[in-house]
């Protein structure tokens, strides 16, 4: 058979197979627009999400938990008996500072993550409280807290021995310091509120001052006796 012969006996394309085609291209590019839809919202929820589970403290890391409502009262049963000035390290979404605000404190929270502290700063104008709160993007081994009288943690273990020494060289002996979740390692806790999760320990500033003096001074004559 010719090649001629081969064409005139092949039957037409009629109107069916070219409205198949279309639909088909159509299909394709539909998926396409849905595929890349639901790609950029997953890149959106990324944006917005990840910034809040991202690590708050980065030399140590510790992601955001938002703290319970449990633990926020017993943050403030804690502090009852306190006035003055109070710093929440490691602040998160700002409901420590929030909390101690509207009980009379002037509280301050210091946060790594700007995106929390925007956060923070918008709950605490909404929630009035805007007047007597602060919110600072700030890594806490960059800062001093030699100003506050009451300080509150939401530690990790790897932390807390740092913190312990920092804490200890800046505070005023008449501070309290109130850890939650974790309590310090070598410091004696004035008294503790809650239990499990929610428990929070209650630290004098007196009491672990004087004992890191007093470790200062047996490793100064540990030295001396070891020189002579």
């Amino acid at each position: 058979m010719s090649q001629q012969e081969l064409f005139v006996d092949s039957p037409p394309a009629g109107p069916g197979a070219s409205e198949a085609g279309g639909g088909s291209r159509g299909r394709s590019r539909l998926g396409l627009v849905v595929t890349g839809m639901l790609g950029g919202s997953l890149v959106a929820l990324y944006a917005v999400a990840a910034p809040f589970v991202a690590p708050a403290l980065r030399k140590i890391c510790l992601p955001f938990v938002p703290a319970t409502t449990a633990q926020v009262e017993n943050v403030l049963q804690a502090l009852r008996v306190r006035s003055g000035s109070l710093v929440d390290i490691g602040s998160g979404d700002g409901r420590i500072v929030i909390a101690a605000a509207k009980h009379g404190f002037r509280a301050s929270g210091f946060e790594l993550n700007p995106w929390l502290v925007w956060y923070s700063r918008y709950k605490a104008w909404r929630e009035g409280v805007h007047s007597s709160t602060s919110f600072h993007i700030s890594d806490l081994w960059k800062v001093s807290f030699a100003q506050y009288s009451n300080v509150v943690i939401f530690g990790v273990p790897q932390m807390m021995d740092q913190l312990e020494l920092k804490l200890a060289r800046e505070l005023p002996s008449s501070a309290r310091v109130v850890a939650c979740r974790f309590p310090f390692p070598t410091w004696l806790p004035e008294h503790t509120a809650g239990e499990g999760i929610d428990t929070v320990w209650v630290y004098n500033a007196k009491t672990f001052k004087s004992q890191l003096q007093q470790g200062l001074t047996r490793q100064t004559m540990t030295t001396a006796q070891e020189d002579t």
